[in-house]
């Protein structure tokens, strides 16, 4: 019995030691979107998106995960960094067999966005600096982006929500129209 005890706490050793190794490697630890903010996003989605639906941080696969159920005709794209995170949301995905979810454990500033309808995302302030640089040099299509509490500093939301928390939490609704 103290071997699978020992067993265990290394293995959570290992998983706090990760979490932390990552959150320094990007500057935020892995943040859940809550219910109130999931469901505030998604309703804020036109049912109208055509092509990929990109959660662009994915964490522990909350919101992601709920895109690929609220549109499983839709292929969804998850991308996150941190290796544990990104195994939960990869248990998630296999366990309710969300054949249209694919998770890359990549930073999503190396990826190709140019072909989503939508951008959701849970970042920070100066995560939101870069992604909107990345837009700007990237980006050629019309596109939908949906921000948890952060907003892009140079365009003006067409919609924002504050949710009934706490903190009022803002969901900032985008249409990217490239200049």
């Amino acid at each position: 019995m103290v071997t699978l005890e020992l067993i265990i706490l290394v293995c959570l050793l290992l998983a706090i030691i990760s979490i932390v190794w990552n959150t320094l490697i990007t500057g935020i630890s892995p943040m859940m979107s809550s219910g109130k903010a999931c469901q505030a996003m998604l309703a804020s989605i036109d049912g109208t998106v055509k092509g990929p639906l990109i959660d662009l941080g994915s964490g522990w696969g909350t919101l992601v995960i709920a895109l690929a159920r609220k549109y499983p005709r839709q292929q969804v794209i998850g991308y996150e960094l941190s290796l544990i995170p990104w195994l939960v949301s990869m248990i998630w995905k296999y366990g309710l067999q969300l054949n249209n979810l694919t998770l890359y454990r990549k930073d999503f500033m190396k990826a190709d966005l140019s072909g989503a309808s939508l951008l959701c995302c849970y970042l920070f302030p100066e995560g939101m600096l870069s992604l909107e640089e990345k837009l700007k040099g990237e980006l050629s299509n019309e596109i939908r982006i949906v921000s948890n509490t952060f907003a892009l500093s140079s365009f003006q939301p067409i919609k924002v929500t504050k949710l009934n928390d706490i903190y009022q939490s803002p969901i900032y609704l985008y249409h990217w129209v490239p200049r």
